[in-house]
């Protein structure tokens, strides 16, 4: 048995360091968290310990193949990796050649967080002139949300948790989506008896572990915080020293607090008075306060401002100047030193070329004007790193446009996903373990790289590898194609003035963590001024002068009584993950849980197969009774495929693509739905 370092790539904050444990013939036995890294501690999520699963799957992709049925009926023939990357480079020719390079739409998201395989088809997209995108899928929202106030994507190291006397987790389940926040919770509980607060619409894993869940309905976190700075403000518990030195805190701000009340919230958020009053000052009575933002909270057409509203409270209380005191949604800025150029291509991007919203993926493949603009149809493209046929929004829409018999789609995937079988020319991927990469995070201060730990499965290639070969037959030029993925480490970390690809290796991690005084925003916040802005500037006259609950949800109403949240499940990572036998195991099957009196006003038994809908469709699932989840809310963990619903449509369905205000995103737990009976035609 043998150990190689790696780092874990998958869409998460963590970044973990990992060990790989390799048997006699160099075959991945199980992967452990490396124990000696400050941050994963030996600590990793179980679906990526048990990673074998997914690289030895029994339908792991290994060689090019050719669509010789239907989109969708999933009938291909095996083809070589010449022929393959000949076709896509023709068919990317002849459609610029039609209609002009923005016909194009190199697609993609996290499937890898690693900088050269995430990045290395956005240096095709840039040199080409290809349809640019905006990544609004995930974290958009929440990070204009936290910007609109900070300034900066920065905030208190997760360490310190470990140093904190309350802790409160609003938004995000961390058990399942960074599970080493709960390795500091439990450090900060034993060494000084610190209390843990879960902000959560319902039950879930992390919210068992509270010491105090506040469960309140979707949408409502702005008026939960503005009430909170309400009692802060009105008993005391506000550092008006502070505040004059930090922020821009007025009179004008002082007098809208006023009116936003316990009373008023408890309304608004479902949550009592008392509930509302007694977490306010148990916060402002604690200094070393920490807040652990997600960005669950902030898929909501409201998340911006909710996010802005929350990230206001250890301003309020001056929780920024102590250890373990402060907030954090986003550290990404610690990693501003890195020059990306190489990687992206971004030095050769052209002027003028649209940008398409992923998340409006369907509205732009059926060929909407709000979304193509005056500009070409998107008639082909190319897809690494994500799975939108299951993830994105709207998937009725999004189904629609990829069965346009005029779009050419190339997918490179380790397995046949959904959308894979929707392409044309579908291409092996290599998975983490078998390429050189380098990763940042957004999560932890921690710059890693990490070596191939086996050799490509089969005939799968790297991203890189597909980049660089289709870059050569499409003639683009820069020096970024002409790299190897370990050449292209070494030279952006040489440009970014840190040391090379060995030596980093060797060290296997660098902290790139600010001081105290930058992390917690004592030399001034990231606005030009220095101050915390409790007035932002959101250049949107429809979103609220300042921090409040902003009624833009999809509020229930007589025909959609229910409010849908499509949380993620503990063993899937969006799609990632949903095909493995340890998941698929562990998570059983789709289900939307409903409170139990609900159920009953409904005649459903639990265990009953429901129908769920709105006016985008509707779709079956086994209800579960549960009692985690105010009245009027319904939970469906996820990603599951669409094929593992009975009728073959997955949540994503009911799911709206409409826009987040100010700068876009997905609506993703922002759903009004109904309940019925099963079979009761939607």
């Amino acid at each position: 048995m043998t150990i190689q370092p790696s780092v874990c790539p998958h869409d998460c904050p963590s970044a973990c360091a990992l060990d790989v444990e390799l048997d006699a013939a160099g075959r991945v036995k199980r992967l452990h968290g490396a124990k000696e890294h400050p941050h994963t501690q030996g600590i990793i999520c179980a679906k990526v310990a048990r990673y074998t699963e997914l690289v030895y799957h029994e339908r792991r992709l290994t060689t090019p193949l050719k669509r010789i049925g239907a989109k969708g009926e999933g009938k291909f023939a095996a083809i070589g990796w010449d022929e393959a990357l000949d076709e896509v480079a023709e068919r990317f020719r002849q459609a610029a050649e039609r209609f002009g390079p923005e016909t194009v739409w190199p697609y993609q998201y996290a499937g890898t967080m690693g900088l050269v395989m995430r990045n290395s088809i956005e240096r095709l997209r840039n040199v080409m002139g290809y349809s640019n995108q905006l990544f609004t899928i995930c974290s958009t929202v929440g990070g204009a949300g936290w910007l609109a106030g900070v300034g900066s994507k920065l905030g208190t190291d997760m360490r310190e948790i470990a140093q904190s006397d309350l802790i409160v987790i609003w938004g995000t389940n961390v058990v399942a989506t960074q599970i080493q926040v709960m390795t500091f919770v439990t450090q900060a509980k034993r060494q000084r008896g610190a209390k843990l607060v879960v902000i959560d619409p319902y039950r879930n894993a992390t919210a068992q572990k509270a010491d105090i869940h506040l469960m309140l309905r979707p949408g409502t976190d702005g008026a939960l915080a503005a009430a909170v700075m309400h009692v802060l403000l009105k008993e005391g518990l506000a550092d008006r020293d502070y505040l004059a030195k930090f922020t821009d805190f007025g009179p004008d701000v002082a007098a809208h607090f006023e009116a936003r009340t316990p009373a008023w919230a408890a309304e608004i958020t479902g949550l009592s008075v008392e509930e509302i009053v007694s977490f306010a000052r148990l916060y402002g009575g604690t200094k070393r306060s920490y807040l652990r933002l997600g960005f669950g909270f902030t898929r909501q057409r409201n998340g911006a401002v909710a996010t802005h509203a929350v990230s206001c409270l250890p301003a309020v209380t001056g929780a920024w100047q102590v250890e373990g005191g402060g907030a954090l949604i986003n550290d990404s800025d610690c990693f501003r030193q890195l020059k990306k150029s190489l990687l992206t291509g971004e030095d050769a991007a052209r002027r003028g070329v649209r940008t398409l919203d992923m998340s409006r993926i369907g509205a732009v493949l059926t060929g909407d004007r709000r979304d193509i603009g005056n500009g070409p149809p998107v008639t082909a493209m190319l897809i690494q790193n994500t799975n939108p046929m299951v993830v994105a929004p709207d998937s009725k829409r999004v189904r629609a446009g990829f069965l346009r018999d005029d779009l050419f789609v190339c997918v490179h995937e380790q397995r046949m996903s959904e959308t894979a079988l929707m392409a044309d020319i579908v291409l092996p991927a290599t998975t983490f373990l078998e390429h050189d990469d380098l990763y940042a995070s957004y999560g932890t201060s921690f710059l890693q790289v990490a070596k191939a730990v086996i050799a490509p499965q089969g005939e799968a290639r790297s991203n890189h590898e597909v980049i660089r070969a289709l870059a050569q037959r499409l003639g683009a030029r820069h020096p970024g194609f002409d790299m190897t993925g370990w050449e292209l480490i070494d030279a952006t970390l040489a440009r970014s003035a840190f040391p090379g690809a060995e030596e980093l290796a060797r060290r296997r991690w660098i902290d790139l963590a600010p001081d105290f005084e930058t992390a917690h925003f004592l030399k001034g916040f990231g606005h030009s001024d220095g101050r915390f802005r409790f007035k932002p500037d959101w250049g949107d006259a429809t979103l609220p002068v300042f921090p409040d609950h902003a009624p833009l949800i999809d509020e229930p109403d007589h025909e959609h009584p229910f409010r849908l949240v499509t949380a993620p499940a503990h063993s899937f990572l969006n799609s990632s993950f949903n095909e493995t036998p340890s998941s698929r195991k562990a998570e059983g099957a789709p289900v939307a849980m409903v409170h139990p009196a609900d159920l009953d006003r409904l005649n459903l038994a639990d265990g009953a197969t429901l129908r769920i809908g709105n006016k985008q469709g509707s779709l079956l699932v086994a209800a579960r009774a549960f009692d985690g989840v105010q009245r009027g809310v319904v939970i469906v963990e996820g990603l599951w495929a669409n094929a593992d619903f009975e009728e073959g449509a997955g949540i994503n369905l009911l799911t709206s693509a409409d826009v987040i205000p100010p700068v876009g995103g997905a609506p993703f737990h922002d759903t009004k739905v109904w309940l019925r009976t099963a079979y009761r035609d939607g």
